[in-house]
């Protein structure tokens, strides 16, 4: 009866979607031929992953929101972060990895899903005051910190993210208009100064060629041309597995991580691509439909920002690969090549089963009010 009440908590739905989406990526890291052993490796990285799921859906983590272990897990994320900069491997132009032979562990995947904990338990313990715009100041330098430490090494795309989490977290806590366009604001001044002192000239000529795509398609532009031209290439049905000539004659970089999109879609066409986003639609869906259900405000913070971090990166892995977003280096959850971002993945979703196991049953408004910060828990 005891593992029948386990499996319970399993939202079998979004697990067979998201194991559909990382088999997608299997087919296609392994349709060009597997030189460097991509392939099995990602298979080891899935059953590592699995298990790491499996494991943290079976634990309550009910009590993360009273303890001080996410304060410990907070800083030490920011010090391993900070380690890279002595320790760290460089790996397309930033220093975000620790290499440890044929292993490689990105940490920020890591601190993406430690910056959600904190801030559903920062905003659950002020849920009732979070018309205070201190309360936003202070959740965002919570989520600056991570974001700063990122962007420095520079990885742009994951700092991106981190971003869009701490935002859609503070969206979904209750933030009203005003503050909506005080962030703005914020926001512009922000972007005015990271030009300035923060991006890299790189990072500059990358949203100059989001602007301007055609200006420099030789250059800066080469990587979202190849893109446009595999997706467009596909049609309806695509090109077949392992005919997809951008990725096989590898016009296309990155074919099985930054641009894996593009390289489904040559393959597998608008037939393949739709089945992508309907997969990721019905993990989304079923994540912000159990964010309702929440035993309290910080199982329902945490899942809706689940759900926020899943479609975060879906939106800008596939608006650069479409050309609308500057070239930033962004994986694509459960597709891209890739153990750590993979793990991280799982081991998220693997705490919103946990946390599963107590749902509440009470009405769908009442549910909804709460999940928007208007009710005491």
């Amino acid at each position: 009866m005891r593992i029948l009440s386990f499996y319970k908590n399993i939202d079998w739905m979004i697990l067979g979607s998201a194991l559909l989406l990382v088999f997608f990526g299997l087919v296609s890291i392994n349709s060009y031929g597997d030189n460097n052993g991509l392939f099995y490796k990602q298979l080891f990285s899935l059953g590592v992953s699995l298990i790491a799921f499996f494991v943290a859906s079976a634990f309550n983590f009910r009590f993360l929101k009273n303890s001080k272990v996410l304060t410990i897990l907070y800083a030490a994320i920011a010090v391993v972060l900070g380690l890279l900069f002595v320790f760290g491997s460089v790996f397309g132009g930033a220093r975000s990895w620790f290499s440890f032979g044929a292993l490689a562990f990105q940490p920020v995947d890591f601190a993406k899903i430690i910056i959600l904990l904190v801030l559903a338990k920062y905003f659950t313990k002020r849920h009732m005051q979070i018309a205070d715009f201190s309360h936003i100041i202070i959740s965002g330098i919570y989520a600056a910190i991570i974001f700063g430490l990122v962007l420095l090494q520079p990885d742009f795309g994951s700092a991106m993210i981190i971003f869009f989490i701490w935002f859609g977290m503070v969206m979904i806590a209750g933030l009203n208009w005003k503050h909506l366009l005080g962030l703005f604001v914020l926001g512009a001044i922000s972007f005015a100064l990271l030009w300035n002192f923060g991006f890299a000239e790189y990072q500059k000529q990358r949203v100059l060629t989001f602007l301007n795509p055609t200006a420099d398609l030789q250059g800066t532009g080469y990587n979202a041309n190849q893109a446009r031209i595999a997706l467009g290439s596909g049609q309806f049905i695509g090109k077949g597995v392992g005919y997809g000539s951008q990725s096989r004659l590898q016009f296309l970089p990155e074919h099985e991580t930054d641009f894996i999109f593009s390289s489904f879609g040559e393959e597998w066409g608008f037939v393949g691509l739709l089945i992508v986003f309907l997969l990721f639609g019905v993990i989304i869906f079923r994540l912000v439909s159990g964010a309702t259900r929440g035993e309290s405000n910080f199982e329902m913070l945490f899942t809706g920002g689940v759900a926020i971090y899943f479609f975060a990166h879906f939106f800008v892995h596939v608006g650069i690969n479409v050309g609308y977003l500057p070239v930033t280096g962004t994986t694509l959850p459960f597709m891209s090549y890739g153990g750590s971002h993979l793990l991280a993945e799982f081991i998220a979703l693997g705490i919103v089963m946990g946390m599963r196991r107590h749902e509440r049953t009470a009405h769908k408004s009442d549910t909804k009010r709460e999940f928007l910060g208007l009710e005491s828990i």
